[in-house]
C-alpha cells in the first residue's frame, strides 16, 4: 500500500527538474587555413568542406596567391558557395603592436587588410606580437598607444582585431602581459586571442587563465604539443588536438568556464599535414579534435 503522505508528495516529485547536463559552451571546432597551405586557396577550403568542416579561419597569404588569377568577390563566393563560414582572417602584419620607425607603413598595411577581409564578410582579423627586435620600457609605454591606432584603423571596416602573443617574441610574449597592454588601450574594436601551443609551450602558467574576463577572449587556435623538451619546440612540435601531451581537456573548461563560446581554429605547420590531401586531413582533424572537445564536455 502506499501511504498518503508518498502519494500527496508523488506529483511534485513528478513535477520537480531533472538535474541538467551542463551546458555546452557553443565552442565549434575550425580549421586554419595554414594548415592546408600546400593546397592553395581554392582546394584547401573545398577539401575541408566536403570533410563537413564548416568554420573556416582564412590566410592572407593565401589570398594573395588567389588574387594573382582571380578577384577578391570570386574568393568570397567560394566561401559561400560551399557553405562555410570564415569566422577570422590572418593579417601576418609584423611589429603591428609595436613603436617604431615603420609605423606608418604598418598601419597601411594593417587597414588594406582589415579592408580586404571586411569585403570578403570577415568579422575578426588578428596579427601576432612576433618580432626579434630589442624590447625596452619605453616600447611597453608606446604600445597601448600602437594597439588604439589598429584598433581605429579596425573600426572603419567594423573589424575585431586580435593580438596574439607568440612564445618566440620579445613583444608580447605571455597572456598577462598581452591582457595588461589590451585593457590599457581600452579600444573597443582590439581583443586578445589566444593560440593553444603558443600558451602551454611558452611563458605562461595554467593560472594565467583565470586573468580572463568573462567573454574577453575573442578567438583561438588549437592544437595539441609533442612530448619532448620545451626547449625543442618549433612550429613542427604542433600536433593534431589529441595527439600530444597538452592538458588540453582542463584548458577548455577553464575557457568555457570563462565563457568563451567561439571557434578553436586548427593551426598547424608539420610538412606531412601541410602537404596532405585538405579532405583526409581534415577529416583525421575533425575525428581526434571532436574527441576531445566531447571529452571536454564543451560541445
Amino acid at each position: 500500500m502506499i501511504s498518503r503522505r508518498s502519494a500527496l508528495l508523488t506529483p511534485l516529485a513528478l513535477a520537480a527538474p531533472v538535474a541538467a547536463k551542463p551546458a555546452a559552451s557553443g565552442m565549434t571546432l575550425c580549421m586554419h587555413q595554414g594548415t592546408s597551405r600546400a593546397a592553395g586557396y581554392r582546394k584547401s577550403l573545398e577539401g575541408w568542406a566536403k570533410a563537413g568542416i564548416t568554420q573556416v579561419e582564412l590566410a592572407d597569404g593565401l589570398i594573395e596567391e588567389f588574387l594573382k588569377v582571380d578577384t577578391l568577390a570570386a574568393a568570397g563566393r567560394i566561401v559561400k558557395d560551399l557553405g562555410l563560414t570564415a569566422v577570422s582572417g590572418q593579417a601576418g602584419v609584423t611589429e603591428l603592436w609595436l613603436p617604431g620607425p615603420n609605423r606608418a607603413r604598418l598601419l597601411d598595411s594593417w587597414k588594406i587588410r582589415c579592408e580586404r577581409f571586411a569585403t570578403l564578410g570577415v568579422p575578426r582579423l588578428y596579427s601576432p606580437s612576433m618580432t626579434t627586435r630589442k624590447i625596452t620600457a619605453d616600447d611597453y609605454k608606446g604600445t597601448p598607444d600602437c594597439i588604439r591606432e589598429a584598433g581605429e584603423a579596425a573600426k572603419q571596416f567594423n573589424i575585431t582585431g586580435m593580438i596574439e602573443f607568440t612564445r618566440t617574441s620579445t613583444h608580447l610574449q605571455t597572456l598577462p602581459t598581452t591582457l595588461r597592454m589590451i585593457r590599457e588601450a581600452n579600444h573597443p574594436n582590439i581583443r586578445p586571442m589566444m593560440d593553444f601551443f603558443h600558451f602551454w609551450s611558452g611563458l605562461n602558467k595554467f593560472e594565467d587563465l583565470d586573468l580572463l574576463q568573462p567573454g574577453e577572449l575573442a578567438h583561438a587556435h588549437f592544437q595539441d604539443v609533442a612530448d619532448m623538451p620545451r626547449e625543442l619546440f618549433d612550429n613542427n612540435s604542433r600536433l593534431i588536438p589529441g595527439d600530444g601531451i597538452s592538458p588540453l581537456t582542463r584548458i577548455l573548461r577553464k575557457l568555457a568556464e570563462k565563457k568563451y563560446a567561439g571557434s578553436l581554429s586548427v593551426e598547424l605547420f608539420r610538412p606531412e599535414i601541410v602537404n596532405a590531401d585538405p579532405f583526409t586531413m581534415a577529416t583525421q582533424i575533425r575525428s581526434k579534435a571532436g574527441a576531445v572537445l566531447r571529452q571536454a564536455k564543451v560541445v
